[in-house]
């Protein structure tokens, strides 16, 4: 690639082309690019992509390179088209995953954005060589180079206006890739052919830098040891035994049983002195392709760019717009090519992200080796929760059909029915709403059974014991993967502070350097303090209530547009619209309710990344925690405070007839149903959880990728045209199809929705027994739908190792213990279930539920309405005197009339001891499930003292061969001093002289001892 730049001391004034005669193949410059020849990388291969292996002589190369130019150009072009030709074919076996040679692995790949300056005219193969210098590398200046310099004819290079922002960042890249070749990587890149484009560089570790990291991370490798799980024995062996070839239909056909074999291999930190204990077939497969890419990602994050930038990591420099994208590639197409080994991104595809695996179990480990441990533990936690939900979804619907089977026998909503009973109700609102008989309400008396049935307790009780359950056979599970995948004693890696970090310190440095405060402490001390961020936290906690208030003031707004809707169908003289008025306001308030919402959600999630920026967190680990804390606190209110107000503040402060409570001077509060609130709490929950499951879960995961990925279409489409139409025959290669995917933006997203969707099925699953029937068929398409992105549409994420969830298992813990509480208070509050227990025991003459609706209902004397509040006119024969609502009240005609009475404090005295015994209860259960189930299950920790005694007696054994050797060496030592060799001359200083000190021998010595009969010479000194 022809990369001539335009020195900096070359500009002209007004930007204007100069032609400039170039007549040595190397032009020192004084710049800063660097006292590196930082141009050679671009131009060791004269094919279509230039390699850098960071291995070569600099004199040799220069002396090739003019004498190739001037004297076999071409019997260049020839080779340059049988190379190309090479290549192509040796692309086409290897799938575009390697170098041009065929050989090397591409383990990593860095894109940036060009444009080229300058246009070149003058023969192709005379200007191939361009070498930026600032003048303090010692070129020779020989009789032989300078008649070479002398006969190098001369180029005419014609140079554009200069950008001085893209000049900068190709310094910058220049810098950067010199220290990555530094480091021991491997450089490809291609040729630049458009005026502005996408370029590649392609990255390759070779064995040595594969060794060096992997022995410096502590990588736990199997080792040759193995030894056989042994089988259970009894009973509890030939269960699993048959829990096993249940299971066998169910299991991903992945090769050599992935995650089945009853083989496992010892496994050990990577050491080059004990290569020997390694299975090491082949060094160029022995690390997978994920462990590569995780190295050469380790390297990346840690080089520096010094000279031409203060920064550290590839990240860094994708913040700064040096590069656009740093990924690793995928194994290959995803499509099955016909081949009888498929590679791993196939399989998955085959076994995992069809629609049509719905039914098979997870292939964890094989997710974990393709993307890292980060990934596979969240697939692995999904898989458990999914799991899990499978006997709540059982009890839950086993409990909505016991509620449609005792619909028709439960006596209060017979007696709401029994158009006999003749209730005459108060108006539901003022002057325009006239009296109404409570059988009009019967349709939703009879639904609110369906959910407020005896069952419910039981149900909401199961519910709290089974999310203490998920939690501790999650920590299980966790224990297993942990153990399975070696991650058992892993250490947390250092981590470099993030780019906005670095930028805001910098200006802090040269803020004091201009202010010159004379301190002795270094730069490198400097830190931001509390007084940094200050500003960033007083703006978080103001934003924060003001986004507290906008979900109070869309929960309130939802309350007057039922208030006043309902008001509105009141007045309706259509009798069937009357009698549904709550259920059809509930509905559409609800409806639009869920649009606020998903619309509230995604401004939230830009607001919580933004308020996160504005703290400064240092490292990449602390904006995670942070951004997740924010955002999970801002969309739980979201989500979750319509829900909390139908469940314990509708109808809680209406006030009753003759003294209700009015907001804006004329509209009543709402009040809740006869049959109360929680008709209208599921209502509320069914809609929002389906809504934002099938909405923002599925449409939104399914729609946005495929619109950004259209959107980059028709972005790289606008650019400019090529120069040249050959240079872009050959097809796409790997790095270009993988560049056209969506980029990885974390597992943030894939949490929250779920973490959400946890909470409607434990918070308030007391009002929605079908939650998580409903959670686990989202779930399982949810599973299906993640790995088809994870698969198909994402690039492919950097393997990250971690050994647990974060802080997602607090988050979780947190809630699981929450939802006793709301549940507490949901059965005990908002059903009526309290309330018909207490009256079943202390005021039922038959001890049965005959009359509870009467018992229920207070009565109101119409003539103390207040003026202008009364019916103008009634539908009623008759003129009515008294109206009944739903109260615990004393009657007109009593002394102390409407107020509270005794019946009252009965309840509420029920009430709240129904939640002290139900949390206490549930706790005692919970913390029962705790002690029962370990956290380690026994296979595992037999498992664990098993191999560290294996372990132990590998080194052992290999100590004692060490020290059997080193003894037959000494006495072979002692052995040649006692019989020398013949004509040898005595000692000078006689048999009790000094004798000579022997060498020690090493290992080394041995392994590289002549042959018997080889004449060894030495070098005289």
């Amino acid at each position: 690639m022809a990369d001539n730049r335009r020195a900096p001391g070359n500009e002209t004034q007004h930007g204007a082309a100069v032609g400039v005669k170039v007549t040595t193949a190397i032009s020192e410059s004084s710049s800063i690019h660097s006292d590196r020849f930082f141009g050679i990388p671009r131009e060791i291969s004269g094919l279509d992509f230039d390699t850098v292996t960071g291995v070569f002589d600099l004199p040799d190369y220069i002396e090739e390179q003019s004498e190739s130019s001037s004297n076999m150009p071409h019997a260049r072009s020839e080779d340059k088209m049988r190379g190309a030709n090479t290549v192509e074919s040796l692309q086409e076996t290897r799938n575009g995953l390697y170098f041009n040679d065929g050989k090397r692995k591409v383990d990593y790949v860095l894109v940036y954005h060009y444009r080229r300056r300058s246009s070149v005219r003058g023969s192709p193969g005379q200007h191939r060589l361009s070498i930026i210098s600032n003048g303090s590398f010692p070129v020779s200046a020989g009789k032989k180079d300078a008649q070479k310099v002398k006969t190098e004819p001369e180029v005419a290079v014609e140079f554009g206006a200069v950008d001085h922002a893209e000049e900068e960042k190709v310094m910058i890249r220049e810098e950067f890739e010199a220290n990555l070749i530094d480091a021991g990587l491997e450089i490809e890149r291609d040729k630049e052919h458009k005026v502005q484009g996408v370029g590649f560089i392609r990255l390759h570790a070779p064995w040595q830098v594969l060794s060096r990291e992997a022995e410096f991370l502590k990588i736990k490798l199997p080792t040759k040891t193995s030894y056989e799980l042994k089988e259970g024995s009894g009973i509890s062996g030939k269960m699993d035994a048959f829990w096993r070839r249940l299971n066998q239909p169910f299991q991903p056909k992945v090769p050599h049983g992935m995650g089945q074999s009853r083989t496992k291999f010892l496994s050990h930190s990577f050491s080059r002195d004990k290569l020997h204990l390694y299975n090491i077939k082949q060094k160029d497969t022995f690390f997978d392709n994920t462990t590569r890419s995780r190295i050469v990602y380790e390297i990346l994050r840690r080089t520096s760019c010094v000279r031409a930038c203060q920064s550290v990591g590839v990240s860094t420099l994708i913040a700064k717009g040096v590069y656009d994208s740093a990924f690793p590639l995928h194994d290959g197409d995803f499509k099955d090519t016909g081949e009888e080994q498929k590679n791993d991104r196939q399989l998955l595809h085959d076994e995992w992200a069809r629609y049509g695996a719905f039914y098979k179990y997870q292939p964890v480990d094989l997710i974990r080796k393709y993307f890292g441990e980060k990934i596979g533990l969240y697939f692995a936690w999904l898989g458990v929760y999914t799991q899990l939900l499978i006997p709540a979804s059982l009890v839950g619907v086993i409990v909505f059909f016991y509620g449609c089977a005792t619909v028709d026998t439960d006596v209060p909503s017979m007696e709401m029915c029994d158009e006999g009973q003749n209730f005459t109700m108060c108006p539901l609102c003022d002057i325009t709403c006239d009296f109404w008989k409570l059988s009009s309400a019967c349709s939703t008396a009879r639904a609110s059974h369906l959910f407020d049935n005896p069952a419910t307790v039981f149900f909401a009780i199961f519910m709290s014991l089974w999310a203490a359950m998920f939690m501790e056979y999650w920590k299980r599970k966790q224990m297993s993967l942990t153990y399975s995948w070696d991650l058992d004693g892993l250490e947390e890696e250092e981590e470099h502070p993030r780019p906005k970090y670095e930028a805001i310190l910098l200006k802090k440095r040269l803020k004091k350097k201009k202010t010159k405060k004379k301190k002795k402490n270094k730069p490198g001390h400097e830190k931001l303090t509390w007084k940094d961020r200050m500003p960033g936290y007083i703006l978080n906690f103001s934003s924060i209530l003001f986004m507290f208030g906008l979900t109070f003031a869309v929960v309130f707004g939802m309350i007057i547009y039922r208030i006043t809707t309902s008001a509105l169908l009141a007045m309706s003289p259509n009798s069937e619209t009357k009698s549904n008025v709550r259920v059809t306001v509930t509905a559409t308030a609800v409806i639009i309710n869920l649009v606020v919402i998903l619309i509230l959600d995604e401004i939230y999630g830009a607001v919580a990344v933004w308020l996160t920026e504005l703290e400064i967190p240092k490292t990449e680990s602390e904006f995670e925690e942070r951004l997740i804390l924010k955002a999970f606190l801002l969309k739980f209110m979201n989500a979750y405070a319509p829900i909390f107000y139908v469940a314990f503040f509708k109808g809680r402060f209406a006030g009753q007839p003759g003294d209700y409570v009015y907001v804006f001077n004329g509209l009543r509060m709402e009040e809740c149903a006869p049959g109360g609130c929680l008709i209208e709490l599921c209502i509320q929950l069914s809609i929002i959880m389906l809504g934002k499951q099938l909405i923002q879960n599925n449409v939104f995961e399914i729609g946005i990728p495929k619109l950004k990925k259209l959107f980059r279409t028709l972005k790289d489409k606008g650019g400019a045209p090529e120069e040249s139409d050959d240079q872009h025959s050959r097809p796409p290669q790997r790095w270009d199809l993988d560049y056209d995917l969506e980029p990885f933006e974390g597992l943030t997203p894939e949490y929250m929705e779920m973490i959400i969707q946890f909470g409607f099925v434990t918070l308030f699953v007391a009002s929605f027994p079908l939650a998580p029937l409903f959670a686990l068929l989202n779930n399982v398409i949810e599973i299906r739908l993640d790995a088809k992105k994870f698969v198909t549409e994402l690039r492919r994420p950097d393997a990250v190792r971690a050994k647990d969830i974060g802080i997602w298992y607090n988050i979780l813990s947190g809630m699981g213990k929450f939802s006793v509480i709301i549940n507490a208070f949901v059965i005990s509050f908002t059903s009526d279930f309290i309330p018909r227990l207490v009256y079943q025991y202390m005021y039922s003459e038959t001890g049965t539920m005959h009359g509870f609706i009467d018992h229920t209902l207070s009565y109101f004397n119409v003539s103390n309405f207040k003026p202008g509040t009364a019916p103008v006119s009634s539908q009623f024969d008759r003129e009515v005197t008294m109206c009944r609502y739903k109260d615990y009240r004393e009657p007109p005609w009593s002394p102390t009339p409407y107020q509270y009475s005794k019946e009252y404090w009965s309840v509420l005295a029920a009430r709240l001891a129904f939640v002290i015994l139900f949390q206490n209860l549930v706790i005692v259960l919970s913390t029962l499930v705790d002690w029962l189930i370990p956290d380690v299950p026994k296979d595992i920790s037999a498992q664990v003292k098993m191999e560290k005694t294996l372990l132990v007696d590998v080194f052992l054994h290999e100590e004692k061969d060490k020290l059997q050797l080193i003894q037959s060496l000494f006495l072979k030592d002692k052995e040649g001093h006692r019989a020398p060799a013949a004509g040898q001359l005595p000692a000078q200083e006689g048999e009790g002289g000094p004798r000579a000190r022997g060498r020690a021998a090493s290992f080394s010595q041995f392994s590289s001892q002549p042959s018997p009969g080889t004449t060894v010479k030495h070098t005289e000194v």
